[in-house]
């Protein structure tokens, strides 16, 4: 995936992260809860008679969201330049990774970074360095010696 620099900017990027804060602060404020994908869908594989609902309707909405964007012709051209093997294995990999360091980037980086929680603040970094880390690394075995 790249990003179109030409087309690029910052307001809508602002925008966008204005509206995550506001909704991560709207979920805490009204279901008393992190905002994390990761402990949200895991929460529903497990979750308590009553408390299936919301997550399902949360889960629900990311996915209906960017159907509608691009139904509307709201969403950008994405263009993946991975296989689906290594789709599916970034995919298990995040999965890992959010079941080790006990939550994903929404939950300790948006949620938990608002909250100065200090695990959630060398979670981030630990998740940014290693993203940084594995984007240099794949650029490297792609482009060859």
């Amino acid at each position: 995936m790249t990003i179109d620099w030409i087309q690029f900017s910052p307001v809508t990027a602002f925008s966008g992260g204005l509206l995550i804060g506001l909704a991560a602060a709207a979920f805490i404020l009204f279901h008393g809860r992190i905002m994390g994908v990761s402990s949200i869908l895991g929460g529903l594989l497990r979750a308590a008679k009553g408390d299936r609902g919301w997550r399902v309707s949360f889960l629900g909405g990311l996915i209906a969201a960017p159907l509608f964007a691009k139904l509307t012709g709201l969403a950008p051209a994405v263009r993946i330049e991975q296989s689906f093997l290594g789709l599916i294995l970034a995919g298990l990999l995040v999965g890992f990774g959010t079941s080790l360091g006990n939550g994903c980037t929404s939950g300790h980086g948006v949620c938990g970074i608002a909250r100065l929680s200090p695990r959630s603040i060398v979670a981030t970094l630990t998740f940014m360095a290693f993203g940084m880390l594995t984007v240099w690394f794949m650029h490297r075995v792609q482009a060859g010696p």
